[in-house]
This record gives structure tokens, sequence and C-alpha cells, in this order.
């Protein structure tokens, strides 16, 4: 079974598990949940600190990059601990000819805690789901925003 939290990936790591292998299944579920609430539920309860300190700056970066790419209503406290930021830079690829390709292309919740990457982080073979999903959502009109419209036109 998946993960359905980054604190449920944490508790795996400390009882041996591939750390790859478990954020990857941990975005697997998150990109197949369908609202608003049930993806900022995968951020509810902070992940565990560990002895990496670059997976602890991860998390936190991946909390903090899905919140905002996916227009969430919040972004987790926790993300802002001064454990959730790397002292040295670290890049993910590590190829010295990327350096300066990932220094400019990494996405700012990335960059701020020295962490260099891709432009689009993150990518899973259900990404393009959530994406069509947040479509919808930014271009179906709320109850809310209808009676309001409803009110204009009277």
């Amino acid at each position: 079974m998946r993960p359905s939290t980054l604190h449920e990936v944490s508790e795996r790591l400390m009882d041996g598990g591939d750390p790859v292998k478990e954020l990857s299944e941990f975005l697997d579920h998150f990109y197949d949940r369908a609202t608003d609430i049930q993806m900022v539920a995968c951020f509810a309860d902070e992940p565990i600190i560990l002895k990496d300190e670059k997976l602890n700056a991860l998390y936190g970066a991946t909390a903090e990059y899905l919140s905002k790419r996916y227009r969430l209503s919040i972004v987790p406290a926790w993300v802002r601990g001064p454990h959730r930021f790397l002292r040295e830079p670290w890049f993910t690829p590590s190829d010295d000819n990327l350096r300066e390709y990932l220094t400019f292309t990494s996405p700012a919740e990335f960059r701020s805690r020295n962490i260099f990457t891709e432009a689009t982080p993150l990518r899973r073979a259900r990404t393009w789901q959530a994406e069509q999903r947040l479509e919808q959502r930014l271009t179906t009109p709320t109850e809310q925003e209808m009676q309001v419209s409803k009110l204009k036109s009277a």
C-alpha cells in the first residue's frame, strides 16, 4: 500500500524503506487525489526529522511546491522549519555540466532550500491527471462565483 502522507514516507524510512521508492509511491497517491481537501491532507502531519538532512529539506520543498503548484488552500507551516533547509547546495542530478542550468531552472521552493533540480520536478505518470483536475478547478466557476454573477446581472 502506498504512503498517503509525507509523514508516512518518513516513518517507512525509519523502518528501513527506500527513499526513492517511498517518495515515488507517495507522489502517485498525491496525484490520484481528486480534491483540494484530499491533497492538503497529504501534508497535514509533519514528516519525522531524519538523520539525512537532504531528505528533510526535500520533504519541505515537496510539500511547498505541490501546495503552490496545485493551488491548495494552505501551505503547511512545518515547511518553514530550520531543518527543512540545507546549508550546502545539493544538485540533483549531480552532473557538474548541469549545475548552471539547474541553478536557474529549479523552482523557488527547491532553490530557497539550496536544492537544485529540473524545472518540473516530482513528475510521475499520474501527473497529467492532477494537472487536468487543476485546470477544471480553475475554469469551472464555484457556486459562490455563480451567485455573485447572478446578483450582478439582476
